[in-house]
């Protein structure tokens, strides 16, 4: 589960200051799709930026897997990140020199002790996730090789490593066609039923709005319910 209870985050503008999240109170709910939609500039990308934990708000609750995040230190909003957050950037941001398989083991040996029991807990789970993902037979291939819908894939599924609770996605088919993208919205969506994450997807059009459980609209940094399905 994740809250944002209230929230409200200003910037500096010279001497004044600007409203980017006007008194919002949001809930993500374990197996849940809630989308974020708004025009460009409502504030949509810093709300997945208060609830990530990268931006501190001005007031209000954050809270992640029962942690209240507001108070934490940057080295306990590290590991919160790590254990209880999977985020899923705009760009997939993969290492090149690294084949797909290399891609997950990496972050999921981030804050692990070795050992060979956990190498091959960790190579089932990867194995498992690239299944999941649809990429099982392409693991050795690195990013140059992958298509733009498949580099996407790879972050989704790195995101996933670590079993987190809340799964958190910026603009995941903002660089692909519209049936690639119909293809990603659907993996999260199966993906978020099938481990019960509390999934914020942040979107900038309703193209693919029927993947969604729930619609959230952000305008002027306040936001509205739009939509709730019954799946």
């Amino acid at each position: 589960m994740i809250l944002l209870d209230d929230v409200t985050l200003t910037y500096p503008d010279g001497d004044a200051r600007v409203t980017a999240i006007d008194h919002v109170t949001l809930e993500g709910r374990p197996g849940v799709l809630t989308g974020i939609t708004g025009p460009s500039g409502s504030g949509k990308s810093s709300l997945l930026a208060v609830a990530a934990t990268l931006v501190r708000p001005d007031s209000g609750r954050v809270v992640v897997a029962g942690t209240e995040t507001t108070g934490l230190s940057r080295a306990e909003a590290t590991r919160l990140r790590r254990e209880s957050l999977g985020i899923v950037f705009q760009q997939p941001q993969l290492l090149p020199a690294l084949t797909t398989r290399e891609q997950l083991r990496v972050m999921a040996e981030l804050g692990g002790r070795g050992g060979r029991e956990r190498r091959a807990t960790v190579r089932s789970r990867v194995d498992d996730l690239l299944d999941a993902v649809g990429l099982a037979d392409i693991g050795d291939r690195r990013p140059a090789q992958l298509s733009g819908g498949q580099r996407q894939r790879v972050a989704i599924a790195r995101a996933l490593v670590h079993d987190p609770r809340v799964l958190l996605v910026d603009e995941p088919t903002s660089a692909l066609d519209t049936a690639r993208g119909a293809e990603i919205m659907a993996l999260i969506a199966r993906l978020t039923r099938e481990r019960g994450t509390a999934t914020l997807l942040v979107t900038h059009d309703l193209v693919h709005r029927d993947a969604l459980d729930e619609i959230v609209e952000v305008v002027d940094g306040r936001a509205s319910l739009l939509t709730i399905r019954t799946r």
